[in-house]
């Protein structure tokens, strides 16, 4: 298994992706011209012809021996920048009354476009085919979330001081939004799917246009709805999970859709980007990979040419590291050339 960036004759199996995500995925909706041109973009990202700030990266995670996609995952360079990029921020209003001799404070909801100019990381995918804990599947969706902070890290000065990451948030067992349905429903004259495909579209004008300009107090919504504030999808779990050891945090943003939490963090602070270091490759011939639970990430030094992959072992004290045959193909590198690792499991 390895990453790599995603090419044009992926088209087909990045549509196959997206059509297995599931309602509430918002950035990898199932149209073919748009996801065509998703692919043209990173490319072009890849090739460094596109600005930094309007840069977006797309990888894919490719099973070597049938040569099929098993996930995808992808960093956006600078969200906001072309179309609107918005949230609700959970914040507090403070009421009192001298006459009564009563305060109280109450949560509220306030649209908000504070992260525009944050790198994020998003539509990270695995098909369940590929989850699983047998020696060929084993931390797949560890190395589609982690590999980019090697790449960040490796390719520094092309990001922001901040990255953040939306979560999808709670549907119950009809697959409705709670959240979606006592608050955004009022709003949009379209369902939840549309205007979900919309926002994955990149066509957001309309949630400033619609949306109220006013803090919403939280106590009118419906118990369901508030019961969702800051919550994810069962399916989402992992996903926060990793995120949360690799340090980003909830700091009071959440979807405007499905309340689903937006984790952030400065990029320099993220545990991969500042434990992950640069070491020079030597190839040992019929070197044989030890069995278990991989350990070390690394990833080469070529932008265009991305790879990532788990190794058997890390590097030396003078920072060299000994590939097989084998990996070093996965990765393509030759002796001498530079790779960024990480211990995955090095204390935070």
């Amino acid at each position: 298994m390895r990453i790599r960036p995603i090419a044009e004759s992926d088209l087909d199996s990045l549509q196959a992706l997206a059509r297995e995500t599931g309602v509430g995925f918002t950035s990898l909706p199932d149209t073919r011209e748009f996801l065509a041109s998703k692919i043209a973009t990173a490319i072009s990202a890849f090739a460094e012809r596109t600005p930094v700030d309007r840069r977006l990266y797309l990888f894919v995670l490719e099973d070597e021996a049938s040569g099929e996609l098993a996930g995808c995952c992808a960093i956006e360079g600078q969200v906001g920048r072309e179309v609107p990029f918005y949230h609700y921020r959970l914040g507090t209003l403070a009421h009192s009354s001298v006459q009564l001799d009563l305060h109280r404070t109450i949560d509220t909801l306030f649209l908000s476009s504070d992260h525009t100019g944050d790198a994020e990381v998003a539509s990270l995918f695995l098909r369940p085919p590929y989850r699983g804990a047998d020696r060929r599947h084993q931390r797949n969706g560890a190395l589609l979330s982690m590999m980019r902070w090697l790449f960040m890290a490796e390719f520094r000065d092309q990001f922001p001081d901040k990255v953040l990451a939306e979560m999808r948030g709670v549907f119950d067992e009809r697959g409705k939004s709670p959240f979606w349905e006592c608050l955004g429903s009022h709003f949009f004259p379209v369902d939840f799917d549309e205007a979900d495909r919309l926002t994955g579209l990149g066509q957001k004008s309309f949630i400033g246009e619609l949306m109220p300009k006013f803090p919403i107090y939280t106590p009118f919504l419906s118990e369901a709805a508030r019961a969702c504030i800051g919550q994810v999808h069962t399916d989402t779990r992992p996903a926060l999970a990793m995120l949360k050891k690799e340090g980003l945090r909830w700091e009071g943003f959440i979807d405007i859709f499905d309340g689903g939490p937006t984790v952030e963090a400065y990029i320099d602070d993220v545990r991969g980007v500042r434990k992950s270091r640069r070491c020079r490759v030597e190839i040992q011939a019929g070197r044989e990979l030890p069995a278990g639970r991989p350990r070390w990430l690394a990833a080469n030094a070529n932008m265009a040419g991305f790879r990532a992959a788990w190794v058997a072992r890390g590097p030396d004290e003078d920072d060299t590291i000994t590939l097989s045959e084998q990996e070093a193909q996965r990765l393509e590198v030759v002796a001498g050339d530079s790779l960024r690792v990480l211990d995955t499991e090095e204390t935070p």
